[in-house]
């Protein structure tokens, strides 16, 4: 069964968007595995609370990723 997991910044997606992440990433692996892959895709979307998550030993928040990258 193919499986994609999507972990992103608690409340930055709308329904829709989501609704794209997991229609792109079917037809990714429709595209790739044929036909018989859709009936068994599993695309999951999680959405990670602010600050719960890190890169590089640094927590990161929502305010943080916001900022211009010179900042």
């Amino acid at each position: 069964m193919p499986f994609a997991n999507f972990k992103v910044p608690a409340g930055t997606l709308t329904t829709e968007q989501m609704e794209e992440i997991v229609t792109t990433a079917t037809e990714l692996y429709v595209g790739i595995y044929g036909e018989r892959a859709r009936a068994t895709t599993l695309v999951l979307v999680e959405e990670v609370p602010d600050g719960g998550w890190g890169i590089g030993g640094e927590v990161l928040t929502l305010a943080r990723l916001r900022q211009a990258p010179d900042s």
